[in-house]
């Protein structure tokens, strides 16, 4: 399960630079590992006060800090960025970048694989959704819950300190991060090397918690706790969850910074901290209440506190802009109707706000913190969404191997089956979880799955209806030599989810206008599997009869499209028209359930919700408002 290293442009290269890859991997700092880079406030707790934690003897703690260090070699350093992150779609990462390149099969194969690809690639993003809302609520509330270590006056306003905390961090998305986002990666520097200094402070005092780096610390870490030393696993896991984060935000960086950033500082950091804080439970079990703030001198609990609030805040904030970027994805892919995105910045193509999701997190990751009151209940509610994503990236990762670059069986099956075999455990150890708190990421997931493939599946059926109702374009034009319709001057744009047939609005404008314009253009948005396509291949333009164009616009997931940048890139392959004299016609369909044969009542009805919801054409294309002719037309699903 390997191939050569991606061939990315934003991966600098052997012969580049040392500078620019130290800069591009201080900027990764900030934006990939903020989630990870903040598990220290709670992950080593958890294993021994959460709800299957051991107790905090000699041998408990080098044994967990041992499987701590090993789920960083074996999940991170190896699966992660030796293999999965030579999976690029084009540059791109994550799991639906993944499950596109999946499906991009020979022909001859596609129908064979492409339901279970597309079945765990939308399930796997809709896992991330819980991640989304998860992640700012147990970051920001163990951050604010230091105050408590210092004094317990601070107990009662922690949740109101958090939740005024996480208003304000979602009341400035709608402004970018473009501005302060240059600050992260330098402030992420700084969090770290805090990491590293509190941990060298307390390992110095008790050197010989270095053996937990051996392997063989974890197995009689398994041997004497038996079945309750796996559940423990699900406090271990929670140091790697930020894993998936490398992946998703490879687009960004690409592999080479990421892989510098992680060995040189992050790894590092991490590791020290891990340590520092076991070297302080072997002198004091009593310090498993909260290690990491009690490592801190007294005299530096407060800015220790103001800096992990920082720091968790830049965490979500990665996360959040994670799900605005797999919300655009879905949108482009066909898994979600038309949201409002706002791209806050010119300069960075990557730089999204959705209003509707934004308001909707925030609402979440309120009751979140409402509803769970504490980071050490949070964290039964983790895990189990981040596991399950880590499991379905490692069989797309699998497929990818096998089909994209023709790695035999015998070679990618244990590889991907080792990785597995760690997925599951993780997964097995985090079950138990779901009925104290992790059954809320798998009921969102659950959900968001739900109105994906509702979406997708709704659309397919309403272009089935809709062919056919409609007739081919060719007998169409055939038709004008006997009866041609009345011309008038000027250029109408019909747009057609269609590259072959006749939009239902052309012929619903000629059977009630009775005319046709001197000019027809026929216009076709597509998705393709790609995150960005060429700007040579951006539009075709097709001539065909009786003054007919038909233009194909061609968009990867990773793009909005944009009606006037077509009609630009038109004019530059030969379109003649004045935007003063054109109109565009757009078909607006009614649609009513039925039980014909396609989806059950209930999600017809759910579909023809999400459809009266979705963002008018009009606003998502960029069309001018003055412009646009709406024909409407009933359509029974």
């Amino acid at each position: 399960m390997s191939a050569s290293s991606p061939a990315n442009p934003a991966v600098p290269e052997a012969s580049e630079p040392y500078k620019r890859v130290a800069t591009m991997a201080l900027g990764a700092l900030g934006i990939v590992y903020g989630d990870i880079g903040t598990s220290p406030l709670y992950a080593l707790r958890e294993c021994f006060t959460g709800e299957h934690g051991v107790a905090a003897t000699h041998e408990n703690v080098l044994g967990v800090l041992s499987l701590i260090f090993w789920a960083l070699i074996v999940v991170v350093s190896v699966k992660y960025l030796v293999f999965v992150m030579r999976a690029d779609n084009r540059g791109e990462g994550g799991i639906l970048a993944l499950m596109a390149l999946a499906m991009q099969r020979k022909r001859g194969e596609e129908v064979k694989v492409r339901p279970v690809v597309i079945t765990l690639g939308i399930f796997g993003a809709a896992l991330l959704y819980g991640d989304g809302l998860i992640t700012p609520a147990i970051s920001v509330l163990s951050a604010v819950e230091g105050l408590s270590v210092a004094t317990p006056f601070f107990v009662p306003y922690i949740q109101p300190l958090t939740i005024i905390i996480l208003v304000g961090l979602f009341l400035i998305q709608r402004h970018g991060t473009a501005g302060i986002g240059a600050i992260f990666g330098p402030f992420m520097l700084v969090w770290f090397l805090t990491l590293a200094v509190l941990g060298v402070k307390e390992m110095v005092t008790y050197p010989a918690v270095v053996w937990a780096l051996s392997p063989m610390q974890a197995v009689r870490f398994f041997m004497a706790n038996h079945w309750h030393g796996f559940l423990v696993l699900g406090g271990v896991f929670l140091v790697v969850t930020g894993g998936e984060a490398l992946y998703a935000d490879m687009g960004h960086f690409g592999w080479r910074p990421i892989k510098w950033a992680w060995f040189t500082v992050v790894l590092p950091a991490l590791m020290l901290n891990y340590m520092g804080q076991g070297a302080l439970l072997l002198r004091d079990p009593s310090a498993a209440s909260n290690p990491f703030f009690k490592m801190a001198p007294e005299w530096s609990l407060y800015p220790l506190v103001a800096l992990a609030t920082v720091a968790t805040v830049i965490a979500s904030q990665a996360l959040i802009s994670g799900v605005f970027s797999i919300t655009q994805q879905a949108i482009q892919l066909g898994y979600s109707p038309r949201l409002e995105v706002v791209h806050t910045s010119a300069e960075e193509r990557g730089q999204i706000y959705l209003p509707g999701i934004n308001l909707v997190m925030l609402a979440g990751v309120i009751v979140l913190v409402l509803g769970f009151k504490s980071s050490t209940n949070l964290a039964s509610a983790y895990g189990i969404a981040v596991t399950s994503t880590m499991g379905i990236t490692t069989g797309l990762a699998y497929v990818v191997a096998r089909e994209r670059w023709n790695v035999s069986r015998a070679v990618a099956l244990p590889i991907a089956g080792v990785f597995a075999l760690v997925d599951v455990s993780f997964f097995g150890a985090n079950v138990v979880k779901i009925a104290a708190g992790g059954w809320f990421p798998l009921l969102l997931a659950v959900l968001v799955f739900t109105l994906m493939t509702t979406w997708k599946r709704g659309r397919d059926i309403l272009a089935s209806r809709l062919r056919s109702t409609t007739m081919p374009l060719k007998d169409l034009l055939e038709s004008f030599g006997n009866h041609p319709p009345v011309r008038v001057p000027g250029t109408a744009i019909f747009m057609t989810g269609s590259s072959e047939g006749t939009p239902p609005a052309l012929l619903h404008n000629l059977k009630h206008n009775k005319v046709l314009h001197e000019q027809v253009m026929l216009l076709t948005i597509a998705s393709e599997d790609v995150p960005h396509v060429q700007a040579d291949d951006r539009v075709e333009v097709i001539k065909l009869e009786e003054g007919f164009v038909r233009v194909i616009a061609r968009y990867g997931f990773m793009e909005n499209p944009s009606i006037p940048d077509i009609l630009k890139r038109g004019r530059e392959k030969g379109l003649q028209f004045n935007l003063m004299g054109t109109s565009f016609f757009l078909g607006r369909e009614t649609l009513i359930p039925s039980k014909r044969p396609g989806m059950a009542m209930w999600r017809e009805g759910l579909f023809a919700w999400m459809s009266r919801n979705a963002r008018s054409a009009t606003a998502y294309f960029r069309i001018p408002p003055n412009r646009v002719v709406e024909l409407g037309a009933q359509v029974e699903l």
